[in-house]
C-alpha cells in the first residue's frame, strides 16, 4: 500500500516536486486540509497561515515551471516553533502576555527557510517561554500516538505536528532537552546542533547561552537538508560562528566503518524500554561497521542536571526583564517560579555554577576526543505518561532526573541527534541520542542515516 502523502519524508517530497510528479500547491493544500481535519484534536498549531502558504506554494511552482530550483526545500511545506519571529504573523512564544506580538522582521532561521523555498504553514504551539510547562490558559498539544502520554517540552507542537503529518518538517529549540524530548515521545528524528552553529537572531530566548535551534523531522537526511539551510554565520548574531557549513546531505552516506562509538558503563536508572532502545542502537551501528567502546561519563555529569535549572533561571531573568516581575500575574506558575529562582541567585552561587559548567565541558571534550560518537539515552524512563508526570511533581530531584541525559549537552554545547528506536506496550515511541564532537553534525547525521537504513522505527506513524 503506497504511503500517504502526509507521511512522506521531506526528502521524498522534495524529489517528487523536483521531478514534477507533485506540485507545491498540491502538497500544501493536502497538509492544510489535514490540519483542518485533525488539529482541533491535537492542538499543535498556534497559528495557521493558509492563504500565505498557498500563495508561496504557487510562486514556487511558477519558479519550478521556469526551471528554477532553490534547493531541496523548494516548495516543501514546513512549520516553525512559535518563538521564531515571523514578519506580519503573531509570535507569542507560548505566552499569553505576547499573544498580540507581531514582529516586523523574520528570525534569521525563518528568513533562510523562505529563501530556500520552504512554504511556511504556520507557527507551532509550545510551552510558556520555552520552559517546562504550558501557560494555564493555553492548552498543551496532545501526543498523536497516545493522548495519555507527554508530548514533550517545550517543542511540543513541533513534535505533535511533524509526527501527525501536519508538516513535513519543523523547527524546534532545545535549552535542556526540548528538541530531544518531543522527538523521542513522538517518534521523530531531531537534531540539536552545536551551540553557535545556527543563528538565534529573532528567536525568543529562554537562556541565551543554552538555547539551540534545530530541525525536527522524520529522517536523518531530512534533518541534513534543513540544517544545511539554517546553519552558518549571521551578522545579526555574533555568536553564530563563521565556520564553513558542510553539505550535510552529500556527506550522509559516509557510513560507520571504523567509527568508534562510546557506550557509557556508568548509566543508571534506565527502564527496560530505554535500555532496549540503546541495545538495539548498539547492534545496528555495529552491523553498519562501527566499533562499540566502553567509556565512563565524567564525575561532573550527574551534577550538571541540577546545575542546569539555576543557570537557565538567571539567564531567563534577562529575557523577561521587561515584563517580570512588573506583569507577574500574567505568568504561569512554573515559568514564574523559574524567574524567581534566577532573581534570588547570588553572584557567588553563579560563579560556582559557571566553574562547574566549564569543568563539565572540558571533561566531555576530553571524552569525545577519543571517540567518533557517544551513544546515550534521552530519558531514563523512556516514556512518561501525563499521570506519572503529575504524580512525580516538579521537585529538584524529579526535574534533574528527567534532564540527566540531555541538559549536560546543552551546558557543553555538543551536537546530538535523537532517533526513534522502539515502541512501548502502550504504543508510544521510544528513542535514543547520538552525541558528536563540537561542529561534527555531519558525523552524527551519517550515523543516524546508517541506523535508519537498517531499522524501520522512523517509518512508523500514529493512526489518526
Amino acid at each position: 500500500m503506497p504511503e500517504a502523502l502526509h507521511y512522506l519524508s521531506l526528502d521524498e517530497v522534495a524529489r517528487r516536486l523536483k521531478a514534477r510528479k507533485l506540485t507545491s500547491v498540491e502538497a500544501t493544500r493536502a497538509i492544510l486540509d489535514r490540519i483542518e481535519a485533525i488539529d482541533s484534536r491535537l492542538g499543535s498549531y498556534a497559528t495557521v497561515t493558509a492563504e500565505r502558504a498557498l500563495a508561496e506554494a504557487a510562486r514556487f511552482d511558477a519558479e519550478t515551471a521556469a526551471g528554477k530550483s532553490r534547493g531541496p526545500l523548494h516548495g516543501v511545506p514546513i512549520a516553525v516553533k512559535d518563538l521564531c519571529n515571523t514578519a506580519g504573523i503573531a509570535t507569542a512564544a507560548g505566552m499569553a502576555i505576547h499573544r498580540e506580538n507581531v514582529p516586523a522582521k523574520d528570525a534569521t532561521v525563518v528568513a533562510r527557510l523562505r529563501e530556500a523555498g520552504a512554504v511556511i504553514l504556520g507557527k507551532l504551539q509550545m510551552t510558556e517561554g520555552a520552559y517546562g510547562a504550558h501557560h494555564p490558559d493555553i492548552p498543551a498539544p496532545l501526543n498523536p500516538w497516545n493522548a495519555a502520554y507527554w508530548t514533550g517540552s517545550s517543542s511540543s507542537g513541533s513534535g505533535a505536528a511533524t509526527a501527525a503529518g501536519l508538516c513535513f518538517a519543523s523547527l524546534g529549540s532545545d535549552t535542556g532537552g526540548s528538541i530531544r524530548f518531543p522527538s523521542t515521545m513522538n517518534g521523530l528524528t531531531g537534531l540539536k546542533p552545536t551551540w553557535g552553529r545556527v543563528s538565534r537572531a529573532g528567536v525568543f530566548a529562554l537562556a541565551d547561552s543554552l538555547d539551540h535551534i534545530g530541525p525536527m523531522c522524520r529522517t536523518a537526511i531530512d534533518c541534513a537538508h534543513v540544517l544545511g539551510v539554517i546553519a552558518g554565520a549571521d551578522a545579526d548574531d555574533p555568536t553564530a560562528l563563521p565556520l564553513p557549513v558542510p553539505d550535510y546531505a552529500a556527506a550522509i552516506e559516509a557510513g560507520m566503518k571504523g567509527k568508534r562509538i562510546g557506550v557509557p558503563t556508568n548509566l543508571h536508572g534506565l527502564d527496560g524500554d530505554a535500555q532496549r532502545a540503546l541495545d538495539g542502537a548498539i547492534l545496528a551501528l555495529q552491523q553498519a561497521g562501527a566499533t562499540p567502546v566502553d567509556v565512563v561519563l565524567p564525575s561532573s555529569f550527574d551534577q550538571a542536571s541540577y546545575d542546569w535549572v539555576p543557570l537557565c533561571a538567571v539567564e531567563a531573568v534577562l529575557a523577561h526583564e521587561a515584563t517580570y516581575p512588573a506583569r507577574a500575574k500574567e505568568y504561569g506558575p512554573v515559568l514564574a517560579g523559574l524567574l524567581d529562582t534566577g532573581r534570588a541567585l547570588s553572584a557567588i552561587e553563579l560563579a560556582k555554577l559557571q566553574q562547574r559548567r566549564a569543568v563539565l565541558t572540558g571533561a566531555l571534550n576530553a571524552l569525545m576526543a577519543s571517540l567518533d560518537l557517544l551513544l546515550m539515552p534521552v530519558m531514563g524512563t523512556a516514556t512518561w505518561s501525563i499521570e506519572a508526570m503529575a504524580t512525580a511533581g516538579r521537585t529538584a530531584d524529579t526535574v534533574a532526573g528527567r534532564l540527566r541525559h540531555t541538559a549536560p549537552f546543552d551546558l557543553s554545547g555538543h551536537p546530538t541527534l535523537t532517533l526513534p528506536g522502539g515502541m512501548t506496550g502502550d504504543g508510544v515511541p521510544t528513542g535514543f541520542q547520538i552525541v558528536g564532537r563540537a561542529f561534527d553534525e555531519a558525523g552524527i547525521l551519517a550515523a543516524g542515516h546508517a541506523y535508519q537504513k537498517l531499522t524501520d522505527w522512523h517509518l512508523q506513524h500514529p493512526i489518526l
